[in-house]
């Protein structure tokens, strides 16, 4: 999954069910429940000094705004398939590099859009430094990316293999 051009969002077909899934349930059952909890809180009196009151309105504001990012993102999605293994890096792929210098410091990630990340993988966006610089490498090549400090780093590219959960 990852970001293209302005808005576009390249997805697997799963990571699209699985993010229409959860903006299904955050704008159905969820709305309901925490209009539910607000609701109980007001029940309570005094609102300035109501805890449950002002946190139940805090959830309710991250809720909206993840209803709206995932109508925004999904509106804009593209479903395809998932990288061949061809072991070319390409967003939707597990990435795994060794720092210049030092072929025992290997890091392995996801290249992915922020969305698909998970607990289990690290995930890098393909508009990251680091994702830029790998993007579109092969197995055994190097890559350059700035480091925030404005330097470069090299890596080389140790395997590239598609994600699967």
């Amino acid at each position: 999954m990852t970001q293209t051009s302005e808005n576009v969002t390249w997805l697997t077909q799963e990571a699209y069910n699985q993010l229409r899934t959860e903006l299904d349930y955050l704008s159905g059952p969820a709305r309901t429940e925490i209009a539910k909890k607000i609701e109980a809180a007001r029940e309570e009196g005094d609102l300035r000094e109501n805890g449950g009151y002002h946190a139940a309105k805090e959830e309710q504001g991250k809720q909206e705004l993840r209803v709206r990012q995932l109508t925004q993102l999904l509106e804009h999605a593209k479903v395809g398939e998932a990288p061949a293994d061809n072991g070319v890096v390409e967003p939707g792929m597990v990435v795994t590099i060794a720092f210049d210098g030092d072929e025992d410091d290997t890091l392995s990630f996801l290249m992915a859009s922020r969305e698909y990340a998970s607990a289990d993988i690290e995930t890098y966006s393909p508009q990251s430094p680091l994702g830029s610089g790998v993007n579109g490498k092969k197995v055994g090549e190097n890559a350059q990316y700035e480091l925030p400090n404005g330097k470069s780093a090299t890596v080389k590219i140790l395997a590239a293999k598609p994600y699967s959960a």
